[in-house]
Protein backbone atom coordinates (compact mmCIF):
# COMPACT_ATOMS: atom_id res chain seq x y z
CA UNK A 1 0.00 0.00 0.00
CA UNK A 2 1.49 3.45 -1.05
CA UNK A 3 1.23 6.36 1.56
CA UNK A 4 2.92 9.33 2.72
CA UNK A 5 3.40 9.58 6.68
CA UNK A 6 5.26 11.56 9.23
CA UNK A 7 9.04 10.92 9.67
CA UNK A 8 8.89 8.74 6.33
CA UNK A 9 11.99 8.82 4.73
CA UNK A 10 12.57 8.92 0.98
CA UNK A 11 15.28 9.24 -1.38
CA UNK A 12 16.36 11.25 -4.66
CA UNK A 13 19.03 9.74 -7.35
CA UNK A 14 21.12 12.55 -9.21
CA UNK A 15 24.34 13.51 -10.53
CA UNK A 16 25.27 15.65 -7.45
CA UNK A 17 23.76 16.20 -3.96
CA UNK A 18 20.57 17.92 -2.95
CA UNK A 19 20.41 19.54 -0.07
CA UNK A 20 17.85 21.79 -0.92
CA UNK A 21 15.73 21.00 -3.74
CA UNK A 22 14.38 24.00 -6.45
CA UNK A 23 11.23 23.19 -8.45
CA UNK A 24 12.62 25.69 -10.94
CA UNK A 25 15.35 23.03 -12.02
CA UNK A 26 13.04 19.94 -11.88
CA UNK A 27 12.03 18.72 -15.75
CA UNK A 28 8.39 19.70 -17.04
CA UNK A 29 7.47 16.32 -19.10
CA UNK A 30 7.55 13.37 -16.23
CA UNK A 31 5.01 11.13 -15.15
CA UNK A 32 3.47 13.52 -12.46
CA UNK A 33 4.50 16.53 -13.94
CA UNK A 34 7.09 19.26 -12.92
CA UNK A 35 8.43 18.70 -9.41
CA UNK A 36 11.00 17.07 -7.04
CA UNK A 37 11.13 13.23 -7.57
CA UNK A 38 11.56 10.39 -4.66
CA UNK A 39 11.05 6.88 -3.55
CA UNK A 40 11.38 4.85 -0.78
CA UNK A 41 13.31 2.44 -2.25
CA UNK A 42 17.31 3.28 -2.43
CA UNK A 43 17.93 0.75 -4.73
CA UNK A 44 15.26 2.86 -7.48
CA UNK A 45 17.13 5.84 -6.18
CA UNK A 46 20.49 4.58 -7.01
CA UNK A 47 19.29 3.15 -10.64
CA UNK A 48 18.89 6.38 -11.48
CA UNK A 49 22.00 7.72 -11.06
CA UNK A 50 23.04 6.65 -14.82
CA UNK A 51 20.58 8.70 -16.18
CA UNK A 52 20.34 11.45 -13.85
CA UNK A 53 24.22 11.31 -15.10
CA UNK A 54 23.94 10.98 -18.69
CA UNK A 55 21.77 13.98 -19.31
CA UNK A 56 23.56 16.11 -17.13
CA UNK A 57 26.54 15.86 -19.03
CA UNK A 58 24.53 16.23 -22.46
CA UNK A 59 23.02 19.38 -21.05
CA UNK A 60 26.66 20.78 -20.69
CA UNK A 61 25.69 20.96 -16.57
CA UNK A 62 28.76 18.47 -15.08
CA UNK A 63 31.99 17.30 -17.42
CA UNK A 64 31.95 14.44 -19.68
CA UNK A 65 33.71 11.43 -17.67
CA UNK A 66 31.96 11.46 -13.74
CA UNK A 67 31.55 8.24 -12.80
CA UNK A 68 29.65 8.98 -9.81
CA UNK A 69 26.37 10.43 -8.04
CA UNK A 70 24.91 11.01 -5.20
CA UNK A 71 21.86 9.65 -2.62
CA UNK A 72 20.20 12.48 -0.95
CA UNK A 73 18.30 11.17 1.53
CA UNK A 74 15.22 13.37 3.32
CA UNK A 75 12.98 12.68 6.06
CA UNK A 76 9.11 13.89 5.61
CA UNK A 77 7.88 16.31 8.08
CA UNK A 78 3.99 15.66 7.99
CA UNK A 79 1.83 19.27 7.30
CA UNK A 80 -1.98 19.33 7.24
CA UNK A 81 -2.41 21.78 4.55
CA UNK A 82 -1.05 19.61 1.77
CA UNK A 83 -3.25 17.87 -1.36
CA UNK A 84 -2.13 14.90 -1.40
CA UNK A 85 -3.25 12.11 -4.29
CA UNK A 86 -2.40 8.51 -3.94
CA UNK A 87 -3.14 6.26 -6.81
CA UNK A 88 -2.75 3.07 -5.80
CA UNK A 89 -2.38 1.20 -8.23
CA UNK A 90 -0.84 1.27 -11.98
CA UNK A 91 -4.31 1.19 -13.26
CA UNK A 92 -6.04 3.28 -16.12
CA UNK A 93 -6.36 6.39 -13.79
CA UNK A 94 -2.56 6.02 -13.19
CA UNK A 95 -1.73 5.77 -17.07
CA UNK A 96 -4.04 8.28 -18.09
CA UNK A 97 -1.85 11.28 -15.57
CA UNK A 98 1.59 10.00 -16.57
CA UNK A 99 0.08 10.28 -20.16
CA UNK A 100 -1.19 13.53 -19.75
CA UNK A 101 2.00 15.08 -18.46
CA UNK A 102 4.40 13.00 -20.87
CA UNK A 103 2.63 14.36 -23.72
CA UNK A 104 0.88 17.87 -24.39
CA UNK A 105 -2.55 18.18 -25.17
CA UNK A 106 -2.89 14.37 -24.05
CA UNK A 107 -5.77 13.83 -21.78
CA UNK A 108 -5.66 17.72 -21.11
CA UNK A 109 -8.54 17.67 -18.09
CA UNK A 110 -6.45 14.96 -16.28
CA UNK A 111 -3.51 17.18 -16.12
CA UNK A 112 -5.50 20.19 -14.72
CA UNK A 113 -7.28 18.16 -12.02
CA UNK A 114 -3.79 16.99 -10.89
CA UNK A 115 -2.83 20.50 -10.88
CA UNK A 116 -4.48 21.05 -7.94
CA UNK A 117 -1.91 19.03 -6.03
CA UNK A 118 0.99 19.75 -3.32
CA UNK A 119 2.59 16.07 -3.84
CA UNK A 120 1.00 12.80 -5.81
CA UNK A 121 2.16 9.59 -5.07
CA UNK A 122 2.14 6.44 -7.40
CA UNK A 123 4.00 3.42 -9.05
CA UNK A 124 7.20 4.50 -11.80
CA UNK A 125 7.66 4.12 -14.98
CA UNK A 126 10.94 3.20 -14.94
CA UNK A 127 13.49 2.03 -17.72
CA UNK A 128 12.09 -1.22 -18.23
CA UNK A 129 8.60 0.12 -18.65
CA UNK A 130 9.32 3.04 -20.55
CA UNK A 131 9.54 1.68 -24.19
CA UNK A 132 5.83 0.13 -23.09
CA UNK A 133 4.86 3.78 -22.13
CA UNK A 134 5.92 5.21 -25.68
CA UNK A 135 4.42 2.89 -27.91
CA UNK A 136 1.08 3.29 -26.10
CA UNK A 137 1.31 7.63 -26.46
CA UNK A 138 2.44 6.46 -29.50
CA UNK A 139 -0.90 4.63 -30.45
CA UNK A 140 1.09 1.15 -30.88
CA UNK A 141 -1.47 -0.38 -28.71
CA UNK A 142 -4.73 1.71 -30.30
CA UNK A 143 -5.69 4.89 -29.52
CA UNK A 144 -4.61 5.91 -26.12
CA UNK A 145 -7.73 6.55 -23.75
CA UNK A 146 -9.64 3.40 -25.30
CA UNK A 147 -10.28 0.73 -23.09
CA UNK A 148 -8.61 -1.83 -24.94
CA UNK A 149 -4.95 0.09 -25.75
CA UNK A 150 -5.40 0.97 -21.99
CA UNK A 151 -5.96 -2.47 -20.81
CA UNK A 152 -3.15 -3.98 -23.10
CA UNK A 153 -0.65 -1.34 -21.26
CA UNK A 154 -1.19 -1.77 -18.25
CA UNK A 155 -0.68 -5.69 -18.67
CA UNK A 156 2.61 -5.00 -20.10
CA UNK A 157 3.83 -3.12 -17.31
CA UNK A 158 3.95 -5.53 -14.39
CA UNK A 159 2.20 -3.00 -12.20
CA UNK A 160 2.68 -5.45 -9.43
CA UNK A 161 6.50 -5.02 -10.08
CA UNK A 162 6.91 -1.17 -10.08
CA UNK A 163 8.44 0.57 -7.13
CA UNK A 164 7.07 3.84 -6.42
CA UNK A 165 7.61 7.30 -6.77
CA UNK A 166 6.62 10.67 -4.66
CA UNK A 167 6.30 13.70 -6.48
CA UNK A 168 6.76 16.74 -4.74
CA UNK A 169 4.64 19.56 -7.13
CA UNK A 170 4.57 23.09 -4.87
CA UNK A 171 7.20 24.94 -2.90
CA UNK A 172 4.80 24.15 0.47
CA UNK A 173 5.62 20.40 0.14
CA UNK A 174 9.28 20.89 -0.56
CA UNK A 175 8.97 22.60 2.78
CA UNK A 176 8.08 19.14 4.34
CA UNK A 177 11.39 17.21 3.40
CA UNK A 178 14.39 17.87 5.74
CA UNK A 179 17.70 16.90 4.45
CA UNK A 180 19.02 14.17 6.22
CA UNK A 181 22.45 13.25 4.31
CA UNK A 182 24.17 12.78 0.76
CA UNK A 183 26.02 9.79 0.15
CA UNK A 184 28.55 9.45 -2.73
CA UNK A 185 28.10 6.67 -4.72
CA UNK A 186 30.60 5.44 -7.48
CA UNK A 187 29.28 3.52 -10.72
CA UNK A 188 30.87 0.26 -11.87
Amino acid sequence: MLELKDGFVLYHGSYCEVKEPDLAKCAKRKDFGQGFYLTTSKEQAESFLRTSIAKAIATGTIEEGQKFGYISTFEFKLSENLETHIFENADVDWLHCIAAHRKKKMFIEVEREMAKYDIIVGKIADDATNATLTAYLAGAFGTAGDKVADDFCIRQLLPNKLKDQYCFKTEAAIECLKFVKGEKIWLK
